[in-house]
C-alpha cells in the first residue's frame, strides 16, 4: 500500500530511504500523542477529586455526576466527526484550534463559579478534547510508513491505556497538595508544547470548505442526538433507577430511533461523513468487538476499584491513587517494548495473551475481603499493567491493516468511539450489578444471622459489654450492638458485590477473546494483510 501521506511529508526523493521518517514528522506525531494523552487523562482525573469539586460548587452527589457525564457525552459525539472535519479545515489547523480551545476551557473549568458553569465548561472541554484522540491515530496512519506505524501505534496505545490508569493518581495528588483546580491547570504546559509541536511537525494541507455544502448533515444530526442520548442513558441510568425514570425512558427511545436513522443514512449515502462499512471488514469489525471489551475492562476497573477502596477501606484520594499507580507505572517500561515484540511474535497471539492477563487480574480481585488493601492489590494491578499494552497496540495494528489513507479518519473515529462506548457500557453495567448484588448478598447474610442462634447471641453479648464499658447504658449498648452487626452484614455484602463486579469484568474480557480466533493474520508492521 503506497502511503501518500508520507510521500507528501518527505517529498519523493529516490535518494531518501522510503521508510526514513524525518525528525520534524516525529515531533508532529509525538505532539499529537500528547494531546490524546491529555484528553483521555481528563476523563478520569476528576474522579478522585469529585467530592471536593462538589463541595466547592455546592452540588449534591447526583448533580455532581454531570461533571463527568457532560465531558463524556461531548467527547463521544465529536470523535466520529473528527475525520470529516479535519478534511474540511485541514488536520493541522483543526488540531491547533481545538488544542487552544481545550486549554481555554480547562482554565474555565478551574474558574467555574457554580455547578451549571462547570457542566457547561466540561462539555465544551469534551468537544475540543474529543478531537485530540482520533486525530493522533489518524496522524500515525497517514504520516508514518508501514514499517514505523507500530511505533506510532505504541505511542497511541500509551495514551489510551496509561492515561486512564494514572489519571486518578495524578488527580488525587494534585487535589491533596494544591486543590482540585489544578486538575485543570495541569493541561496548560503540555497544551503549549502540543501547539508548538503540531504547528512545526504537521504539514498544513489546503482546506476543503466546499465539503460543508455537500456535508452529510442529516447523518451528523442523527448521530449527535442518538449517541448523546445513549451516553446520558449509560452514565445516569443506574443513578436514576433505569427505566423507573421517565427521563431515561424518553432518552432510550430517542437514542434507538436516531441511531437507527444514523445507520440507515450512513450505509445508503454515497458520501457519508463516516464510513460505517469498515465495521463489515473482518479484522476491523472483530477488533472493534475486542476494543469494546477493552473499554469495559479499562474504565470499569478504574470505576469499581476506587469505589471499593473509598467505601470499604476508607482510603483518601491520594491512597487510592497509590493503588492504581501499580496498574500505570509498569506500562511506562512495557509499552516501548511492544513494537519490537510485534516484529517477532504473531500480533494475534499478543492480543490473546493481553486479554488473558487482563482477565486474570480481574479474577485476582474477585476474592477480596474487608481487609484487602494496597499490599494485596499490588500484584493484580501489576498483572493488569502487563496485559493492557499487549491488547491495545497490536489490536490497533490488526484493525488498521490494509486501510488506505482516505479511510484513516473514519477508522480512527470508529475505533476510538468503540472503546469509549465500551467504557460507558461497562460502568453502567457495573453500577447496576453492584447495587443488585449488594441487596442479594445482604438479604442472604441477614437470613443466615438469627438473634436466637447461640453464636449471634454470644457476639451480641460481647459487643454490648464493650459499649457498656465505653459509658453507654444497657439499653443503648444493646441497640449499638445490633447496629454494629447490621453494619458488618452490609459491609460484607458490599465486599461480595465488588467481587462479583470483578468477576463480570474477567468474563467479559474472556468472551471477547473468541473474536481473536477469527482474526486474519497481518504482517508484523501492521500495515497490510499478509497473503
Amino acid at each position: 500500500m503506497a502511503n501518500t501521506g508520507v510521500m507528501r511529508q518527505q517529498g519523493h526523493n529516490p535518494a531518501v530511504p522510503p521508510d526514513r521518517v524525518p525528525l520534524r514528522t516525529w515531533i508532529g506525531v509525538l505532539a499529537s500523542m500528547l494531546g490524546a494523552f491529555m484528553a483521555v487523562l481528563d476523563i478520569q482525573i476528576t474522579n478522585a477529586s469529585l467530592q471536593d469539586i462538589q463541595a466547592s460548587l455546592g452540588a449534591t452527589l447526583e448533580e455532581g455526576s454531570w461533571i463527568s457525564t457532560a465531558y463524556l457525552v461531548a467527547e463521544i459525539v465529536v470523535i466520529p466527526l473528527t475525520g470529516w472535519l479535519s478534511r474540511v479545515f485541514s488536520l493541522q489547523r483543526y488540531l491547533l484550534v481545538n488544542t487552544l480551545l481545550f486549554i481555554l476551557f480547562s482554565i474555565c473549568c478551574a474558574w467555574a463559579w457554580d455547578l451549571n458553569s462547570m457542566i457547561l465548561f466540561r462539555a465544551l472541554q469534551g468537544f475540543s478534547g474529543g478531537v485530540l484522540i482520533p486525530s493522533a491515530m489518524t496522524i500515525v496512519l497517514t504520516t508514518l510508513p508501514q514499517s514505523k506505524q507500530s511505533i506510532g501505534l505504541a505511542a497511541f496505545g500509551f495514551s489510551a491505556v496509561f492515561a486512564p490508569s494514572i489519571g486518578p493518581t495524578i488527580g488525587g495528588w494534585l487535589t491533596e497538595n494544591f486543590g482540585w483546580e489544578y486538575n485543570f491547570y495541569i493541561n496548560l504546559i503540555p497544551g503549549a508544547l502540543m501547539l508548538a509541536g503540531v504547528w512545526y511537525g504537521i504539514k498544513q494541507e489546503p482546506t476543503q470548505i466546499s465539503l460543508l455544502k455537500q456535508g452529510d448533515w442529516w447523518g451528523i444530526i442523527a448521530m449527535a442526538i442518538g449517541l448523546g442520548s445513549l451516553q446520558v442513558v449509560l452514565e445516569e441510568g443506574s443513578r436514576k433507577d433505569w427505566f423507573g425514570s421517565a427521563l431515561i425512558v424518553r432518552l432510550t427511545v430517542i437514542a434507538v430511533i436516531f441511531l437507527a436513522v444514523f445507520f440507515f443514512i450512513e450505509l445508503t449515502r454515497k458520501q457519508p461523513f463516516i464510513n460505517l462499512r469498515l465495521l463489515l471488514r473482518r479484522n476491523f469489525g472483530l477488533a472493534s468487538i475486542v476494543n469494546v471489551s477493552l473499554g469495559v475492562g479499562l474504565y470499569g476497573s478504574i470505576y469499581i476499584l476506587p469505589l471499593y477502596l473509598a467505601q470499604i477501606q476508607k482510603y483518601n484520594a491520594l491512597q487510592i491513587g497509590e493503588v492504581l499507580m501499580w496498574a500505570g507505572i509498569p506500562q511506562l517500561f512495557i509499552i516501548p517494548l511492544i513494537p519490537r515484540l510485534m516484529q517477532r511474535i504473531d500480533v494475534r497471539l499478543m492480543v490473546a495473551v493481553g486479554v488473558t492477563l487482563f482477565a486474570v487480574s480481574a479474577f485476582m480481585n474477585s476474592g477480596m475481603t474487608n481487609e484487602t488493601g494496597l499490599e494485596q492489590l499490588r500484584w493484580s494491578q501489576f498483572v493488569r499493567a502487563m496485559g493492557q499494552p499487549l491488547i491495545m497496540v497490536p489490536l490497533s495494528s490488526i484493525a488498521t491493516a490494509g486501510l488506505n489513507p482516505k479511510e484513516a479518519g473514519s477508522a480512527s473515529g470508529l475505533f476510538n468511539m468503540m472503546r469509549n462506548l465500551g467504557g460507558s457500557i461497562g460502568i453502567a453495567s457495573l453500577a447496576t450489578l453492584l447495587t443488585n448484588r449488594e441487596q442479594l448478598h445482604s438479604n442472604r447474610l441477614g437470613d443466615a444471622i438469627s438473634l436466637y442462634e447461640p453464636t449471634t447471641q454470644q457476639r451480641m453479648e460481647q459487643m454490648t459489654q464493650y459499649f457498656v464499658s465505653q459509658g453507654a447504658d444497657l439499653s443503648t449498648a444493646q441497640n449499638q450492638a445490633i447496629a454494629s452487626i447490621s453494619n458488618i452484614v452490609r459491609r460484607e455484602a458490599f465486599v461480595m458485590a465488588f467481587n462479583d463486579c470483578f468477576y463480570f469484568i474477567g468474563i467479559a474480557l474472556l468472551l471477547s477473546g473468541i473474536a481473536i480466533i477469527f482474526f486474519k493474520k497481518v504482517k508484523a508492521s501492521g500495515g497490510a494483510v499478509a497473503h
